[in-house]
């Protein structure tokens, strides 16, 4: 067809000159890749935010397409060292968690950040979370979750369980508070990160040994439940499309995932959600990251959130937070992504909100550094409007 569709709605081809649009790295360079390397670097300028895809009339797999060639990009000059270290999140977390002190410390200080940039090449403003010290998993052992007629699996992924734990707490009890019993099985990295980075063969192997972990529960007839919306997305349909990962624990494991908002707006349809929500006098404005608009499913979050009485949601029209995971955090592309973010930071701190709603982990990281506004994932205002207890 020849259109420029996925060039015009494109955030980082608008922000640098290094990185000529989607169409061109992808589609339009793969001639050039046919039996040979990759024309240029551009490819890696690519954020994966899968907005191309997502906007093209002819149905073409735009960032899917730019994605497998950034991993042969890398896969011909070798990925650097930094790709590797941030590309594995439950390596750092297992690291960062029984230090969380001294970690959290380092990561604050000016100096050291200085040092990371220049050695490993992680910008010193770059947005990092903090270790919690206790992870998710630690306290998913001693929870007893309450028995009940349906049971519903749970897959929290990295962020939940080595930066924000109360935040799988608080799922775990929504699902709890709709009749659900939860079961978290033991869980690794989904291998998102290593796709991002285009390490296709530690990305496969992530994925087959979450999916043989979670697969059982799927043939059983458990839905799995994920509240990191990039995460499921991996789960749901990445995996598959894009590391052509697609045994029969990949499949099982792939028809039975549900994003956590999506599970809780088909419960309300089905009129099996409780509604017993107390009124929250609150403006909160909501981004939906470009992750969760990949999943097709509309922004069930805003739904949910229109059952709160008091509780003034603001939908916003920015694209896209600029962070694209790991990209953010890279020297040379830190300024891009802020660039590409500022129209959401603007539009948050425009809001005058008392907090912000992302159903992303790192985008929500990314919105509090870029606006001063704390950013919450929507399951934290359910939570608080059930009652369940403060966050």
């Amino acid at each position: 067809m020849k259109c420029t569709i996925c060039e015009t709605f494109c955030p980082f081809s608008r922000a640098t000159p290094l990185f000529p649009g989607p169409k061109y790295v992808g589609p339009q360079a793969e001639r050039y890749r046919v039996g040979g390397a990759s024309p240029d670097i551009s490819i890696d300028y690519c954020s994966g935010c899968g907005i191309c895809t997502q906007v093209c009339p002819q149905g073409v797999k735009v960032a899917e397409i730019n994605s497998r060639a950034r991993a042969r990009l890398w896969e011909e000059q070798g990925i650097p060292l930094r790709n590797q270290l941030i590309a594995r999140p439950s390596v750092l977390g297992r690291l960062g968690t029984p230090v969380a002190p001294f970690a959290n410390w380092t990561l604050r200080n000016r100096l050291l950040r200085r040092v990371g940039e220049r050695v490993l090449g992680i910008h010193r403003d770059a947005p990092l979370p903090r270790f919690a010290g206790r992870t998710f998993q630690r306290w998913a052992r001693k929870h007893v979750s309450p028995a009940a007629e349906r049971t519903v699996v749970y897959f929290h992924a990295c962020g939940t369980n080595y930066y924000e734990p109360a935040v799988g707490r608080m799922t775990v009890e929504v699902l709890e508070h709709n009749g659900y019993h939860v079961v978290v099985p033991p869980q690794d990295c989904c291998g998102l990160p290593l796709q991002s980075n285009g390490n296709f063969p530690a990305a496969r192997a992530y994925v087959r040994r979450l999916a043989a972990r979670l697969a059982p529960y799927a043939r059983e007839g458990c839905a799995i439940v994920s509240n990191s919306t990039s995460c499921g997305l991996m789960l749901k349909r990445e995996a598959r499309e894009i590391l052509d990962v697609d045994d029969e624990d990949v499949r099982a494991m792939s028809e039975a995932t549900f994003d956590l908002c999506e599970f809780l707006l088909l419960l309300h349809e089905r009129g099996e959600l409780r509604t017993d929500f107390r009124p929250l006098a609150m403006t909160v404005p909501y981004h939906a990251p470009c992750q969760q608009q990949g999943h097709g499913i509309g922004k069930p979050a805003l739904d949910l959130l229109a059952l709160i009485p008091e509780l003034n949601a603001i939908e916003l029209d920015a694209d896209c937070c600029g962070i694209a995971g790991t990209y953010g955090l890279k020297k040379e592309k830190y300024e891009i992504s802020m660039a590409v973010g500022e129209r959401l930071f603007h539009q948050v701190r425009e809001a005058d909100p008392d907090v912000a709603a992302c159903d992303s982990e790192t985008c929500r990281w990314q919105i509090e550094h870029g606006s001063r506004v704390h950013a919450v994932h929507p399951v934290e205002l359910l939570h608080r409007a059930y009652g369940l207890g403060a966050a």
